[in-house]
């Protein structure tokens, strides 16, 4: 990349839908939406900007690395990452949810996990729930999965879940309820280090542009 290009990573779904208002307060149109093309990278009506279109828990890698400039990702997806490399100058207040402990519905929650405890712990991020559960003196193992979190106390896989949750609903329909907080989650707006240095004329105003638009939100 040329340090009068700026290349933005960004996720398909939810986040890249609520970028685009950020998107558009800083003057940048996507030229097509990812959910209608199978390119990768996506041009936008300036010629020097371009989108490149990865997996959401990738972005801060990309981003890392140098491969884009910055990013939108979540706090989940940054904790796990552990945010070496990157400049998170805001929370843009997008893709909120709350990331729970979610059990079955009957499960003796309060009594099973009294320090010195030990418990079975499905979840995609396995850092976080370890720090959690380390925090309450809880022994934890964690059985790391990448989808369809829910069925694992179905099947006695595990004793609890962890996480994300926005209505709650699909806990609800699998016989499971939230039964503690681990962390509110929103996606940050990450940089490269680097680039925010040979390139802060070109990002600072898409910063800017980015925190009015988040604040205005």
């Amino acid at each position: 990349m040329t340090e009068n290009t700026l290349t933005i990573a960004l996720s398909k779904g939810r986040i890249f839908e609520e970028t685009l208002p950020l998107l558009a307060a800083a003057g940048i149109v996507p030229a097509e939406a990812p959910e209608k093309s199978r390119k990768l990278i996506i041009g936008t009506n300036h010629e020097n900007i371009r989108l490149v279109i990865v997996r959401a828990t990738d972005v801060p890698t990309y981003v890392q690395y140098g491969a884009a400039d910055f990013g939108i990702a979540g706090k989940d997806v940054l904790i796990e990452h552990g945010g070496s490399g990157l400049y998170q100058p805001l929370d843009l207040h997008i893709a909120e949810c709350r990331m729970m402990v979610a059990v079955r519905k009957g499960f003796d929650y309060a009594a099973a996990s009294q320090p010195g405890s030990r418990l079975r712990i499905a979840t995609k991020y396995p850092n976080i729930a370890a720090e959690h559960f380390a925090g309450k003196g809880v022994h934890v193992d964690i059985i790391k999965l990448y989808g369809s979190m829910e069925l694992a106390p179905l099947v006695g896989l595990s004793d609890a879940i962890v996480d994300l949750v926005s209505t709650g609903n699909t806990l609800k329909a699998n016989g499971l309820e939230a039964v503690e907080h681990v962390v509110d989650i929103s996606s940050r707006l990450v940089v490269n280090k680097a680039a925010l240095k040979t390139k802060h004329a070109l990002l600072e105003p898409i910063i800017q542009a980015f925190g009015s638009a988040a604040k205005a939100g």
